[in-house]
């Protein structure tokens, strides 16, 4: 994709469509004169009769007009200037993106000016266009014979504005940057089970690590046994498939590997519940458990790009569960990574066994900071529904700073409590330290809490995005599927720490 900064005429370009925005009463923007002559001073009147709508994300798509270079213009409203947020723009541009891509319309001038308001300017339009674009215009490559349609690509995005040209630039890279990456998340969890098993997720790991510098280590089958890894192991044991622990390190902070932050992910590759089965209709979709382990791979792939100075451990657990003779089963008694027991009384509550080993080999290998993420329970959808993520947390400064990251992309987190009475219960048990299934009452914290047994008083935050993973329908960001929710957010906590760190 090329992209320019132009401050060029919109008649002056030749590109397939000119994209503006236009708030309600228009004409009391500043710069709404200079687009109003661009259409020969009809513009205003058009709004005026309705025939441009002005709510927020309505499209009107008009053809060149008299001597235009220019194919389509196609116009996008913007509601009232004073609602509207940086989360709000984003919308407009994936919406945008959609209409493009049934245009067919690959290359696009953006008249950036024209969606600043007092609050946002055109870094922030310049932010949002990219971004918005490439997510709304996602499309996964199915395995249909009967397609000859080419994937849909944009192939030139041209933004034009009256604002500082790098300025723009860089915030049109960063925006591209993290729309790649969340449609590479929502790629793999997208992708069929028998296509990605969890040594194809291993070679992900590996191709990231080859691009962008990336320390790697991937431990399979045997060296989890000479570890003590029992619980993903156990979880594998039904399994014709090997196992994978993907380690991907990111040294961008100091040389001595402190202050490091772990993102761990739940890297299920198909979940049928093992011996405690998951009835027909529960087990449709299951391809898509491994959405942690996506989310933690798209934010190093932006990590990756940005280079934050910030030293940063990813730690991936994958495999699939499966049920044969050889499958680990209720009442089953195992060994973690860490040395506690676990008994067994839900073979369906897998994810939190795999995290618990990964959990513990980040903390091995320096994390002092650990975020895990999982589309781990039920439950969360059943507190929360199916727009916002669920948390935890043992650390009350280090999940504040979070929060200023997941406000900042829009992405809603909920924190939910933990309390001794819950961890009372995790650790009831007649053989064993902890149980992994205390019950369906407070089920997405007994999930969590579990995992963060495994913290102990490391800094940690858990982030359950059984709901926010996959879309039942289109949505703001994108098409149904996979949403590859919180990528956005985990890489832009890291770049917020390096802030904090290089200014303190």
């Amino acid at each position: 994709m090329k992209t320019f900064i132009t401050n060029k005429e919109i008649t002056e370009t030749n590109l397939d469509v000119v994209v503006i925005g236009v708030p309600e009463h228009p004409e009391n923007k500043t710069n709404w004169s200079v687009i109003n002559d661009a259409f020969s001073g009809k513009l205003t009147d058009w709004v005026k009769t309705g025939d441009v709508k002005t709510s927020f994300n309505a499209v009107t798509k008009i053809p060149a007009m008299g001597d235009s270079t220019f194919k389509r213009a196609v116009f996008i409203g913007l509601g009232a200037p004073k609602k509207l947020t940086d989360e709000g723009l984003l919308e407009v541009f994936s919406k945008l993106g959609k209409e493009l891509k049934t245009m067919k319309a690959e290359s696009v001038s953006i008249w950036a000016d024209s969606f600043t308001t007092e609050e946002l300017d055109a870094e922030d339009a310049a932010f949002a266009s990219l971004q918005g674009l490439v997510l709304g215009s996602y499309q996964f490559a199915d395995y249909k014979t009967s397609s000859n349609e080419k994937d849909f690509e944009f192939d030139t995005i041209e933004l034009v504005s009256t604002a500082d040209e790098d300025e723009l630039k860089a915030a049109m890279e960063v925006g591209l940057v993290h729309a790649e990456a969340v449609n590479s998340a929502r790629t793999l969890v997208n992708t069929p089970p028998n296509i990605l098993t969890a040594v194809k997720m291993a070679e992900h790991g590996e191709m990231l690590a080859e691009k962008y510098g990336f320390e790697v280590e991937i431990l399979g089958k045997s060296e989890m046994e000479e570890l003590g890894m029992g619980a993903i192991l156990a979880v594998n044991k039904g399994s014709v498939e090997e196992p994978r622990l993907i380690v991907l390190k990111y040294a961008g902070g100091n040389e001595d590997w402190t202050g490091v932050v772990g993102l761990v992910g739940k890297g299920i590759t198909y979940d049928t519940g093992g011996y405690s089965l998951k009835p027909r209709e529960g087990m449709v979709g299951m391809k898509g458990d491994m959405g942690g382990a996506a989310a933690v791979f798209g934010a190093m792939q932006i990590i990756g790009e940005l280079r934050p100075a910030k030293n940063v451990i990813a730690v991936i657990a994958s495999t699939d569960n499966m049920v044969s003779g050889d499958a680990f089963k209720p009442d089953d008694v195992i060994t973690s990574l860490s040395g506690k027991t676990i008994e067994v009384l839900n073979t369906d509550a897998e994810g939190r066994l795999v995290l618990a080993d990964a959990v513990t080999y980040a903390k091995q290998s320096g994390a002092n900071y650990l975020i895990d993420i999982a589309t781990l329970t039920g439950g969360v959808i059943v507190a929360l529904g199916k727009d916002k993520t669920g948390a935890l947390t043992n650390n009350e400064a280090f999940f504040e700073e979070f929060m200023e990251a997941s406000v900042e992309t829009g992405e809603f987190v909920w924190r939910l409590p933990l309390t001794e009475s819950d961890k009372k219960r995790l650790r009831k048990s007649e053989v064993a330290d902890l149980n992994n299934s205390p019950g369906r009452d407070g089920h997405m914290i007994f999930g969590g809490g579990f995992v963060g047994e495994f913290a102990g008083d490391t800094p940690w935050i858990h982030l359950d995005i059984a709901g926010t993973s996959e879309a039942d329908a289109p949505h703001a960001l994108g098409p149904k599927g996979a949403t590859g929710a919180m990528t956005r957010t985990l890489a832009t906590f890291i770049e917020r720490l390096a802030e904090d760190t290089a200014e303190a």
